[in-house]
């Protein structure tokens, strides 16, 4: 039986309605805050272990998951568990995605890169610089949710342009959520209602 992602989210308080600072600097009415989804376990684990199942079904080879901190940190963590691989997270250090406190990954292994969330997948593509640069292979990536830019793996659903994803590579996630999102010169949120924009997530709060 599929997930119903979206309920899940409402679920747990993580489907926000207002004026929100994306860290992209775009706007947006609604935010996903993965992390009081995943404060549950329970929840955690049928999530990771349904995204596990779709990774399998591509019959890619995974040696280690590595996630982007923070917010990639538990998502990865619960998904390298049901895969049965090794889990590692790299994180900024003076604004560089580094991998730290005695994470090594070996030449030629086969790491997927876990977020959250991917919008346009910047943070993840930092992820995966990071451990390319040390020799490893990236064979794929992945997310819980997907804000609708990147098409993921037999979802059918075209790419658009602002999808930073290297072409080719797969791209896996529990389900879509396409939400309009603002440049801030044109955000209806600013001129309309007249509000700020708050910035929820794990950068700078």
């Amino acid at each position: 039986m599929a997930l119903d992602l979206e309920q899940i989210y409402r679920d747990a308080g993580a489907f926000l309605e207002g004026h929100f600072l994306l860290s992209s600097g775009k706007h947006s009415q609604y935010y996903l805050q993965s992390a009081k989804v995943l404060e549950d376990p329970n929840v955690a684990e049928k999530l990771a272990t349904a995204l596990a199942e779709e990774i399998k079904k591509s019959g890619i080879q995974i040696d280690t998951v590595c996630a982007p901190a923070l917010g990639g940190v538990l998502a990865g963590y619960e998904l390298a568990r049901a895969l049965g691989v090794r889990s590692v997270f790299t994180e900024r250090v003076n604004g560089e995605m580094t991998l730290r406190r005695g994470f090594e990954v070996e030449k030629g292994e086969k790491i997927l890169i876990c977020e959250d969330i991917i919008t346009t997948a910047g943070s993840a593509l930092e992820a995966a610089k990071c451990v390319q640069t040390k020799g490893a292979e990236i064979v794929g990536f992945a997310a819980l949710a997907n804000r609708g830019f990147c098409s993921r793996f037999g979802s059918g659903k075209e790419e658009k342009a602002n999808c930073k994803l290297p072409e080719g590579t797969k791209f896996f996630a529990l389900g879509d959520f396409e939400f309009d999102i603002y440049d801030e010169e044109s955000c209806p949120l600013c001129k309309e209602i007249g509000t700020k924009p708050i910035k929820p997530g794990s950068r700078n709060n």
